[in-house]
């Protein structure tokens, strides 16, 4: 049996919607992960871009178990001296609602190139509406 690698014009992406109202952050950042890089599939090669393209609604909605809320921290440097920031994941939530989702995602991805192929496939949005109904994408359960 013979090892094939998939060719940029056999892959076949489809539309994936997930509704993220109570469920956990950690899990279903796994779950976006893994479809955004196709490694569900078995045409899954890790050098290319095999993944399919996810939407996700009320990510306002999504719950961090234990103190997380308050307790963990997220960080940005401006690269000037003494310019450090943190904000808390119940402050990030409540100014930017997607942002949380995008970071634990954004996080689970390889460090190299395809990481911004991959990102650019991810469509996150606060409430219930959005505007990828032309692609008709199916419902992902979680």
């Amino acid at each position: 049996m013979k090892t094939t690698i998939a060719k940029k014009e056999e892959v076949n992406q489809k539309w994936y919607l997930i509704d993220a109202k109570d469920k956990i952050m950690g899990r279903l950042a796994t779950t976006i992960a893994n479809k955004l890089r196709g490694k569900d599939k078995p045409t899954f090669s890790p050098h290319m871009d095999c993944g399919d393209h996810v939407i996700v609604i009320n990510a306002e909605k999504i719950k961090l178990t234990g103190a997380k809320l308050d307790g963990k921290k997220y960080y940005t440097h401006s690269g000037y001296p003494g310019a450090i920031k943190e904000e808390t994941a119940k402050h990030l939530l409540e100014r930017k609602p997607t942002r949380l989702l995008e970071l634990a995602v954004s996080g689970m991805l390889p460090k190299n190139r395809l990481r911004k192929v991959f990102m650019k496939k991810l469509k996150l949005y606060a409430g219930e509406e959005h505007q990828h109904g032309a692609q008709s994408p199916e419902k992902l359960e979680v």
